[in-house]
């Protein structure tokens, strides 16, 4: 059994469910992001979030261990065309320049993690159309001068 076929369980489960990934992430403990991307095998689960999800989505037990293993992330494509994960990608471009040069401003030179890394997805209401607020909170890494 692989990542990807436990992936494909946990989107028929969730299928059959009809959850959400909020419920399925209040069932672990885990925040809708975090469980999200580590179903997607984006990010190893420790045992006991492995066999909470098991549980709740009635997942043979030969899953955890798959669940548990370490990530191996690769993309298919070096730019996404599916157009919402494209337009991170444009954010990036464009306002990437500008948000290293305010982080190492306020920090000094170095990294945002993205290992020690929490975000969470907010719907605002707003009378011209509703927005998507992203909020992003990573450590900072200070990179090392030799």
């Amino acid at each position: 059994m692989t990542k990807e076929d436990v992936t494909m369980m946990i989107l028929s489960a969730k299928k059959q469910a009809g959850m959400t990934w909020e419920e399925i992430a209040e069932k672990i403990d885990m925040s809708p992001v975090w469980t999200h991307s580590a179903c997607m095998g984006m990010n190893g689960f420790p045992k006991d979030k492995a066999e909470a999800l098991a549980t709740a989505l009635a997942l043979p037990q030969e899953a955890v261990s798959v669940l548990e293993e370490p990530p191996t992330k690769v993309w298919e494509q070096s730019v996404p065309t599916d157009p919402c994960i494209y337009r991170f990608y444009e954010i990036v471009g464009v306002y990437g320049p500008t948000l290293k040069a305010l982080i190492e401003e306020k920090f000094g030179t170095g990294i945002m993690s993205a290992i020690d890394f929490d975000m969470q997805v907010h719907k605002v209401e707003n009378p011209k159309g509703d927005r998507v607020k992203i909020e992003m909170s990573g450590k900072f890494l200070a990179y090392n001068n030799w």
